[in-house]
């Protein structure tokens, strides 16, 4: 029997490898398993290189729990170990077989997964004793058994073994007893060990039989050693796709479609990503991509390998090439990495392009599930931005697609105002803006549908990107100013027409919560609308972008502000002033005058004052009394404009109108347009 210490320069490892090397414990499963699998696959390749005539064609690797014994045992038959074996990649710890195996056999090695040579230490995690008991595939080669109870010193000594490869033996303890159930054992395997290229064998199928499970005759073999990403993509079918899609993510709807990615040079990259339909509200779920290193899960966050905006593709992504730290718990930062996340994002763009091209009504009938990934896309990422500027679509409030040159071509000769601007109209809610819809129909203009989460963001994106061009929601203002085809025509309305027919109209507004309404007058045609609600669509824009950017806040808690545009052409209008000024003239004309006459003694006083000098305190004192004279002049006829405005049915009735038409008039003061419309029908 051989004994001896363990080659380490650390007094203690396991205390270290326990606490601080791997995230989570049951890592340890993954690693013995990914260890068994390289025993099989350096046999492969010994037999391969003509270097081992045996058979083959059996290779496998299985798990099986004791729990009388306590012990879980991972099993392979693979090329086995030697005491010399032994003694150079256990005894001698972070000295990797793999890598040494790798360097020599590098021209025709399959996948070899192991590179540090920690892996077999994890077992230490689970473990009071380890044990190993192998028998190398060498002719004349003598069993060995190993065993070490966690400590520095182990042992070692012939036994018996009638079978080629390798039988690592766990004797769990007190706090792990939970890997002896194998509930928890099956679920470890399938997370970590599905598609391994060997057969992973973990107890008996069974059946149902006598109202219970019972036990087969079949081994249980829990993973597919052929994952469908390994295979060419002309060995495939789309039901293959789907049917490994609905393997990875049972219970989704079928995807929109998918990404094979194959690649050789620089890196090796295989892998297939999905585009699943996205119901919910958008979110960055960072857990949708299953990270693969030749076969072996790994992780399912890939931050790095993946850009950001694609992380709301699902899928599977393999790479030997991506670096990753001892335990294979997260990504180590390397320029190949950044290469990688380059390539992926150049296939992508490539394959959307390709279906762009080749199947166009597809990809249309598709776009409202993918234009935020493409939105996203091009939100965030410069490169797939301008790859993009090349399928991305904008769908009109008919449901027509256009591309971005198509859609200049076709709006350009109506939609270009007298500065030469391009002006893309737009509307977020068919229903809700239909009036304002029509009334740019009614024009000959065209109006984008906007109404996808990132809209707000990607409105601005294409701003930045189309040369002397402006987006205008449709409800912004009326429909000729959003298309300043001529000069304004100008409001023809004195200062005493002004006053009464602003207080007339805000008097009467409804209070409607968080909102504030500015009224202002337009001279229109005599066809358009009495009274036109429109918001500002600067302010509009900062607060639909608050929503999903907290640093926004501010714009988030301000009101919203609206303008009730008066048509002062419109005979309903004309006929409100008219019968306002005869009612209230012999009244408001007087008071008028008066303020008139107070405000011109107050530039007097101001006039008189020399340059460079300040009023006196005695004409401080006097205008400030008038002052106060004016405001209380101005109550006196807001008071007696406003009683008025409230007997005049009317007037609320065109203000309830417009709110109605932009989903404002809600509640009470909904009930009483509705009775107020009785009453005057």
């Amino acid at each position: 029997m051989q004994k001896g210490n363990i080659g380490v320069t650390t007094e203690n490892i396991f205390p270290v490898i326990k606490k601080f090397l791997y995230s989570d414990h049951e890592i340890f499963l993954r690693e013995l398993v990914s260890n068994a699998i390289d025993a099989t696959q350096k046999l492969r390749t010994l037999a391969n290189c003509g270097e081992y005539n045996g058979d083959i064609e059996n290779l496998k690797v299985s798990v099986k729990i004791d729990k009388d014994a306590k012990t879980l045992t991972v099993s392979d038959n693979g090329i086995g170990m030697t005491a010399e074996d032994v003694d150079k990649y256990i005894n001698q710890i972070a000295f990797s077989g793999a890598e040494e195996f790798l360097s020599k056999y590098k021209e025709n090695a399959n996948s070899i997964i192991g590179h540090f040579g920690l892996g077999f230490y994890s077992a230490f995690m689970v473990s009071k004793k380890v044990e190993i008991h192998s028998l190398s595939y060498k002719d004349g080669a003598k069993p060995v058994l190993w065993s070490c109870d966690g400590s520095p010193e182990y042992t070692m000594e012939e036994t018996e073994k009638a079978e080629r490869g390798t039988d690592i033996v766990l004797y769990i303890d007190d706090d792990n007893v939970e890997f002896l159930e194998k509930d928890r054992i099956d679920s470890l395997l399938k997370k970590y060990c599905r598609f391994l290229p060997v057969p992973v064998i973990c107890g008996k199928e069974q059946e149902w039989k006598d109202g219970k499970y019972v036990d087969t005759d079949r081994d249980n073999v829990i993973n597919s050693t052929a994952p469908i990403w390994m295979k060419k993509p002309s060995e495939l079918k789309d039901e293959d796709y789907i049917n490994f899609y609905h393997e990875l993510y049972p219970g989704q709807d079928d995807p929109l479609f998918w990404i094979h990615l194959n690649v050789d040079l620089p890196f090796t990259l295989t892998g297939i990503l999905f585009f699943p339909r996205i119901k919910n509200n958008f979110e960055v779920n960072k857990n949708r991509i299953q990270l693969y290193c030749n076969q072996v899960f790994v992780m399912d966050t890939v931050e790095g390998v993946v850009p950001d905006f694609l992380m709301l593709l699902q899928g599977v992504i393999d790479s030997p090439d991506i670096p990753l730290n001892v335990s294979r718990s997260y990504l180590q930062s390397d320029s190949s990495v950044k290469k990688i996340a380059t390539y992926i994002t150049k296939k992508v763009s490539s394959r959307l392009e390709d279906i762009f091209k080749n199947n166009r009504s597809d990809f249309e009938e598709k776009w409202d599930d993918i234009k935020i990934f493409i939105e996203y896309g091009m939100l965030t990422d410069e490169k797939f931005c301008d790859a993009a500027m090349k399928f991305a679509l904008l769908k009109d409030t008919e449901g027509k697609h256009y591309t971005f040159d198509e859609y200049k071509t076709l709006i350009q000769p109506e939609q270009t105002d007298k500065e030469g601007n391009l002006i893309y109209l737009y509307a977020t809610d068919k229903v809700a803006q239909y009036n304002y819809i029509k009334a740019a129909s009614d024009k000959g203009y065209n109006v984008l549908l906007m109404d996808g989460q990132l809209d707000s963001h990607f409105i601005q994106l294409l701003e930045r990107k189309f040369e002397k061009s402006h987006f205008s929601r449709v409800d912004g203002d009326v429909i000729e100013n959003l298309i300043q085809k001529e000069d304004k025509k100008e409001v023809n309305l004195t200062a005493v027409e002004r006053n009464t027919l602003t207080t007339l109209f805000n008097s009467q507004l409804p209070k409607v919560e968080g909102s504030n309404f500015l009224v202002s007058f337009e001279a229109l045609s005599g066809d358009a609308n009495p009274i036109i609600i429109t918001q500002n669509e600067y302010m509009r824009r900062m607060k639909e972008m608050a929503a999903m950017q907290p640093g926004m806040s501010f714009y988030g808690e301000l009101p919203d502000s609206y303008n009730l545009i008066v048509n002062v052409e419109h005979p309903l209008v004309t006929k409100v002033k008219e019968e306002a000024l005869k009612a209230l003239s012999t009244q408001v004309q007087p008071i008028e005058d008066e303020i008139l006459a107070k405000n011109a003694e107050i530039e007097d006083i101001r006039g008189s004052v020399k340059d460079n000098e300040t009023l006196n305190e005695e004409q401080q004192k006097r205008i400030n009394t008038i002052e106060a004279e004016v405001r209380q002049d101005r109550d006196k006829l807001n008071t007696l404009i406003t009683d008025y405005a409230s007997q005049q049915p009317v007037i609320g009735q065109l203000i309830d109108l417009a709110l109605l038409g932009n989903g404002l008039l809600r509640g009470e003061d909904l009930s009483k347009f509705i009775s107020r419309s009785i009453s005057l029908l």
